[in-house]
């Protein structure tokens, strides 16, 4: 039930198995493949057959100063972001020096119109422009950073599919802009306060939230429960029962709240109008 704040970012590797305890018929299967070929390597000698790293992040950083990020490599690769990042670490003492040859196999084998598609969902697009918003930057100061014209970023956030290259560019100016205080570049106080108390009242996450879930940002079947509270969970969690046909006393039970209490919830957080129409 409340659980469902640990639900996994993402399916695609082996963290929702082990770290979320997701044990959807795939992940299972994944990690079963993955089990049975390092049983197979450590039989054969071949486990920790690492290679050097060094080709792998000149090849990182070539295609950096193409204009690929990191997030469209993982995308494009199936490989965790941070595990991308760690290749090109400015810190020596991060940074891998050494990694597996199917990594180093996958990685090299992207090129720069692999990772940057002419279309792309835009959920990381549209997430990273509120998480700015929340961060205090108005949107008309962001158009401004990116050369668009006012309300372009208004008009980008109602779009169902974006450029990859507008991807890519809104990517970038994220990571220069996600942990600057706007105050200190040119935003006057009381507009980055305004642009703050919007994302407050919309709920969307800040970057320092993003941060947490750094693969997640990109995945549209995350759902960030940023700022949702313990009523609003149990509301969600009741309906999911009731739409069983569990007899609401006994979702009450389950839920370990009153009937009474149960009923004042979901009286407070109706269902919202996008669960309505899906």
């Amino acid at each position: 039930m409340t659980t469902a704040v640990r639900e996994a970012p993402h399916h695609r590797n082996l963290t929702c198995y082990t770290d979320f305890n997701c044990r959807l018929p795939d992940c299972v299967q994944r990690y079963l493949d993955w089990d049975r070929n390092r049983r197979a390597r450590q039989a054969d000698g071949t486990w920790h057959n690492l290679v050097d790293a060094a080709p792998v992040r000149q090849h990182l950083l070539a295609l950096e100063a193409a204009g690929v990020l990191p997030n469209r490599i993982a995308k494009a690769t199936g490989i965790p972001l941070q595990t991308i990042r760690d290749f090109t670490n400015p810190r020596t003492r991060s940074r891998r020096y050494r990694t597996s040859p199917d990594t180093a196999a996958k990685i090299l084998a992207v090129t720069e119109l692999d990772a940057t598609p002419l279309y792309v969902d835009p959920t990381g697009t549209h997430r990273r422009i509120k998480a700015l918003v929340a961060a205090g930057w108005p949107l008309i100061h962001i158009d401004r950073r990116l050369g668009y014209k006012r309300e372009r970023l208004r008009k980008i956030l109602a779009e169902r599919v974006v450029l990859g290259s507008t991807e890519q560019l809104i990517a970038t100016t994220y990571e220069q802009l996600a942990h600057l205080k706007p105050e200190r570049h040119g935003v006057p106080k009381r507009y980055a306060q305004q642009a703050r108390d919007r994302a407050k009242a919309n709920r969307w996450p800040t970057p320092k939230y993003w941060a947490q879930y750094a693969d997640a940002i990109d995945d549209p079947h995350f759902q960030p429960m940023y700022r949702v509270t313990r009523g609003e969970l149990l509301a969600a969690d009741a309906r999911e029962l009731l739409s069983y046909g569990v007899p609401i006393e006994q979702a009450a039970e389950r839920l370990g709240v009153t009937k009474a209490h149960l009923y004042q919830e979901l009286t407070r957080h109706p269902q919202p109008e996008q669960e309505l129409a899906a």
